[in-house]
């Protein structure tokens, strides 16, 4: 194989690249959304109220946001490689800082530090596969780099619930700063030098242009919004379930908590059923139903059944990924120019979602508990699709 070829799946660098990436995006989902099963523990740990608790996610993902937006422009500029290098050490350095301070304001602040080093890897993986592997192979690439997000978020919430329960949450912490550490070295000895990056010659204000292009499109704005909502919902069943089963009269243990979070395993399988169903159906009917399910899903959590609880949030998952993944994707085919903008304001939208439905929702389960929540979290999704339906058929359909 000649340097000038891409690299494809009967490579050994494909795999390299592929088997590297997917470990750091796993890493850096955990270490995200590791913190969610624990923020009934700092309640009591720091003499917190349920709202503080919640910035440890939302301030997090609003570092997470900032850091799309810097690191897009950094890594168009500068490579791919140092910055996926770099976001993997600033999110394994807050791990061995956190469990040293008693200080919650200090805490606060290294997990907003934390969000702002995950997005350097998120900014530039897809971006760095794109350019390095061959178009036939790419795909392949692609879903085990996506896979390993929710394997990722998934495997965090539980390692750490489940190590909270027995030891500490300092241990979980020492615990997922020493696999951060060893995925690091992996990573920093396989991923091989771009060899296809050419850095933007273009002045930044290029950038804007794009941006605020996609600002004035009122379909690409409907399907932003969906993003925002899908996560707000979905976010807000998943941040307050801990402190819901805690209570009676299931009196779980976080342990027992942590286990529920493998329902994220349906989010493996969720993106490829939605490629397989495109083929049968159009995007927006499918997006639909996928958003009708996930509504069930969260309605069925108001069972006083553990096991109808279960089942509901499994149901959850599956209609979000899937939701997710046809959003996603309509992005893509709205966006007739600057895509890869287009595709940076939908993540920027997609974890607005995120920190609204950690804090936003805090007054929701603070006046009206479960039910509350659960009624805010089932219709809002239902609500929108209607409002989305209308502008659709006002600006003449995607």
């Amino acid at each position: 194989m000649s340097q000038g070829q891409p690299y494809t799946l009967r490579n050994v660098y494909f795999w390299k690249i592929s088997i590297s990436l997917a470990l750091a995006s796993f890493f850096v989902f955990a270490s995200i959304y590791a913190i969610q099963p624990l923020l009934p523990v700092f309640v009591e740990d720091y003499g917190i109220t349920v709202s503080a608790s919640s910035l440890l996610l939302s301030l997090t993902i609003i570092g997470l946001i900032i850091g799309l937006i810097i690191f897009g422009f950094l890594s168009d500029r500068f490579g791919r490689t140092i910055f996926i290098k770099l976001s993997l050490i600033g999110t394994i350095i807050p791990f061995i800082l956190i469990p040293q301070t008693q200080s919650y304001s200090l805490f606060i602040t290294l997990r907003f530090l934390q969000g702002l080093a995950s997005a350097a890897l998120l900014a530039s993986a897809l971006a760095y596969l794109s350019e390095e592997m061959d178009r036939k192979s790419v795909g392949v690439a692609t879903g085990l780099y996506i896979s390993s997000n929710a394997l990722g978020g998934m495997a965090g919430r539980v390692v750490i619930g489940y190590v909270t329960d027995y030891y500490s949450w300092q241990t979980a912490f020492y615990l997922l700063g020493a696999i951060g550490l060893v995925i690091f070295v992996i990573v920093f000895i396989s991923l091989p030098k771009s060899r296809f990056f050419k850095p933007s010659q273009l002045p930044v204000r290029n950038d804007f242009i794009g941006f605020a292009h996609h600002l004035k499109n009122p379909r690409l704005l409907v399907i932003f919004g969906l993003g925002t909502v899908l996560q707000l919902s979905f976010t807000g069943v998943w941040t307050y379930l801990p402190f819901y089963l805690q209570e009676p009269p299931f009196n779980l243990s976080l342990k027992l908590i942590s286990y529920l979070f493998f329902a994220y395993a349906i989010g493996v399988i969720a993106s490829p059923i939605a490629g397989w169903m495109v083929g049968y159906m159009k995007l927006t009917p499918m997006r639909i139903i996928a958003i009708i399910v996930l509504s069930m899903g969260a309605f069925m959590t108001l069972s006083s059944s553990l096991y109808v609880i279960i089942v509901g949030l499994c149901v959850l998952c599956l209609g979000f990924f899937i939701a997710h993944s046809l959003t996603a994707t309509t992005v893509g085919e709205q966006a007739t120019h600057h895509k890869g903008s287009a595709a940076s304001l939908y993540l920027v939208a997609y974890y607005i979602g995120v920190a609204s439905g950690s804090t936003l929702l805090s007054p929701v389960w603070s006046f009206a508990g479960w039910r509350g929540l659960i009624f805010v979290s089932g219709l809002v999704p239902l609500i929108y699709v209607i409002f989305a339906q209308f502008v659709i058929k006002k600006r003449h359909a995607y």
